[in-house]
This record gives C-alpha cells, sequence and structure tokens, in this order.
C-alpha cells in the first residue's frame, strides 16, 4: 500500500515536471527565434527601383555589395513598377525606406497634387545620375514630327517624361502601354510606329539590336520649350555602338534621378537604420565610382541639391560635417561663350537651323540651372 501511494503522488510530480520542461524548451526555442528575426533584421533598408530600368536596380545591387556587411547592415533592393508607383509605395508599404525616383516625377507629383503634401511627407538623400530619353523608330521614320498620330510605346520609365516632351513638342502620338520586350517585338513587326523608353544609356534593352534591324534612334530637338524643363543629352557610338553611327551622334534629352527616403519618425528604428545606411554611403562613396561598378556612378555628385525640395537631415549633416565645397563658379561672360559654342556645334552635326541670339539667351538660362543643380 505504501509503494503504491509513493507511484501515486510521484505520476503528478512528473507531470508537472514535464510540462515545465516542455514550457522552459518552447521559451528557449521563441528566444532563439526572436534572436533569428532580431538579427535578420538588423539594420535593414528596404531601396524601391524601377521595374524595368535596369540602370536604377543595377546601382541598388550595387548599394547592396558594398554596404550590406552582414552584421550592422542589410540592402534589400526591392523591385518597383516605376518612379510613379513607386512615390506611392514609399508613402503606403511597410517596410520600403527609400525609393529611386525621377524628378519629374517628383514634380509632377507636387503640381498635381497626386500624393497630399509630397513636399512635407518625404526628403531626398542625394541626386543621382540622369536618364535619358530613347525613342526607337524605323529607318523609315526620320523626325519624330512623323510620329504624330501614329501608335508610340511609352513605357512605365517614361510613363510621365514621355508624354510630356512630346506635348512640349506639339506632337500628339497614340499612346500605347507595353512592357519595353513586348514593344520591341511590336515595333520589328510593325504593330507600332516607335518605342520611348528612359533610362540610363547605354540601357541593355538596346543591347542586342543592330543597325541592320532597320532601327534607329531618332533625335529629340532642343527646343526652348525643352531646355526649360530638361536637361540636354546625347545618345553616341560609344553607348550604342550598332545603332547610332560613329560621326552622328543623337541629340536628347534627360531627367535626373533621386534617392528618396519614405517620412521617417525620428528616434525610430526604420530612422536610425537609414541615418546608418547615409553615413556608410557617403563615407564609402569613392568604392562606387571604381571601374567595375556601373558607369552612372561617374556622374553623382553628393553635394548637388535638388531645388523646393529638403535632403533628409542626416545626409545634410554629414555634407556640413565633411564640408564638400562647390567649386569656385565661373563667370557668366565664360559660361555664355562655353554654351554658345556648345549649341553651334550641336547644329552642325545634327544639320539644323541655326539658333538666333535670343533663343540661346532662353536656353542659357535653363544652362545657368542645370549647371548650379551640378556644381560640385
Amino acid at each position: 500500500m505504501e509503494k503504491t501511494s509513493r507511484t501515486a503522488s510521484f505520476a503528478p510530480a512528473c507531470r508537472v515536471l514535464s510540462a515545465a520542461l516542455v514550457l522552459a524548451c518552447g521559451i528557449s526555442g521563441l528566444a532563439r527565434a526572436e534572436s533569428l528575426v532580431e538579427r535578420e533584421n538588423r539594420g535593414l533598408v528596404e531601396i524601391i527601383t524601377g521595374g524595368s530600368d535596369l540602370t536604377s536596380i543595377q546601382m541598388a545591387q550595387d548599394l547592396a555589395a558594398i554596404l550590406d556587411d552582414g552584421a550592422t547592415r542589410r540592402i534589400l533592393p526591392v523591385i518597383g513598377r516605376g518612379s510613379t508607383q513607386n512615390l506611392l509605395d514609399l508613402r503606403a508599404l511597410r517596410g520600403i525606406d527609400i525609393g529611386v525616383i525621377q524628378t519629374d516625377v517628383l514634380d509632377a507629383a507636387r503640381k498635381q497634387r497626386a500624393v497630399p503634401a509630397v513636399e512635407n511627407s518625404i526628403s531626398y538623400i542625394a541626386k543621382l545620375y540622369n536618364e535619358e530619353l530613347h525613342v526607337l523608330a524605323p529607318a523609315s521614320v526620320h523626325d519624330i514630327a512623323e510620329l504624330d498620330g501614329k501608335k508610340v510605346n511609352f513605357a512605365s520609365t517614361a510613363a510621365i517624361t514621355g508624354p510630356a516632351v512630346f506635348d512640349l513638342l506639339k506632337v500628339k502620338p497614340v499612346p500605347v502601354s507595353e512592357d519595353p520586350v513586348t514593344a520591341l517585338q511590336k515595333l520589328k513587326s510593325g504593330e507600332i510606329s516607335a518605342v520611348v523608353y528612359l533610362a540610363g544609356k547605354p540601357s541593355s534593352l538596346f543591347g542586342g539590336l543592330a543597325n541592320q534591324a532597320g532601327l534607329h534612334f531618332l533625335s529629340v530637338p532642343l527646343k526652348p520649350e525643352l531646355a526649360s524643363a530638361y536637361i540636354p543629352a546625347r545618345l553616341t557610338a560609344e553607348d550604342y555602338p550598332n545603332l547610332v553611327p560613329a560621326d552622328a551622334p543623337v541629340d536628347t534629352v534627360a531627367v535626373g534621378a533621386v534617392l528618396v527616403v519614405a517620412g521617417l519618425q525620428p528616434g525610430t528604428e526604420r530612422y536610425r537604420n537609414v541615418a546608418n545606411f547615409v553615413d556608410a554611403f557617403f563615407t564609402q562613396f569613392p568604392r562606387f565610382q571604381e571601374a567595375s561598378r556601373h558607369p552612372k556612378w561617374q556622374e553623382v555628385n553628393l553635394a548637388a541639391e535638388l531645388p523646393g525640395w529638403k535632403r533628409f537631415p542626416p545626409a545634410e549633416e554629414w555634407l556640413k560635417r565633411n564640408a564638400i565645397a562647390s567649386a569656385a563658379p565661373l563667370s557668366e561672360k565664360d559660361l555664355r561663350e562655353i554654351f554658345a559654342k556648345f549649341l553651334d556645334e550641336r547644329t552642325r552635326l545634327s544639320g539644323g537651323k541655326a539658333l538666333s541670339a535670343s533663343e540661346k539667351n532662353a536656353m542659357f538660362d535653363q544652362f545657368q540651372r542645370w549647371q548650379k543643380s551640378q556644381a560640385r
């Protein structure tokens, strides 16, 4: 009887001990899981890039390759749907900290109020590179004006810039919206008359094309209306050896791409993570301009300002601490001479009509704004 009683009293004790062990194991497993979550999210910064714009994707990959140290920082590129959607995602999606946005998309959002109080809800880290407008058409099309009334594909990257440029040129095509690869196929088959694409040159989208395919880039004439809104640019044989003749570069326009930050609350973990990212990015910036990285890094000037927009405070503070100074500006007389030579050379190469003095002066105002924005 005594042995039976001891056995009976021992059983509940075992059950209690077993439950305690199970609970302890569960707590230990939970602790390990929490440790894993904390470790994988330590210093996490998510960067959303253009959907089909391989330039922004490759540059985001460079950011991850150089800055992601596996311990204090993790950079996670996210492929987006283009600058317009990226701007909305930056405001609405959980976890998206930084986005690559085109400057004209920012300006359009502010003017059209597509994103309420956008100038107060985001800030910028730095201006990045310029994205050139590519207008690809069959050899039978000689001038962009010939696209009036024709089907023209505006890829997602050019959804804002393309129609705006055509509108300023008073050319009214029939807009089509296909992904770039499908658009190229339709261009070759004759279903559409041109593909308009915005990307940093050289774009890999056109890498497999050759002039034997009967395609070429159309010049975008730098009229005063365009010069007041866009940056002069040029596509050369060095950029596209199979599409541009060595002695006939193609004039076009470009728009800037900017690294923009969501409206993060100071003192939060995400804010600290982005501040840490900025410090590492700016400090290690010379590594991004090495030959092994994307050539567009050569265009980046960390100190360049974006008029009308606020810089992310940790980025502004880093620049002040490290005293990145601008070079002494050229005199207005020197700038006018340089600009006049620039215009004369372009006119000679393109065979266009020489500009009058008043037209040159109007375009010089735009050149001055561009020069100041790019000042080092």
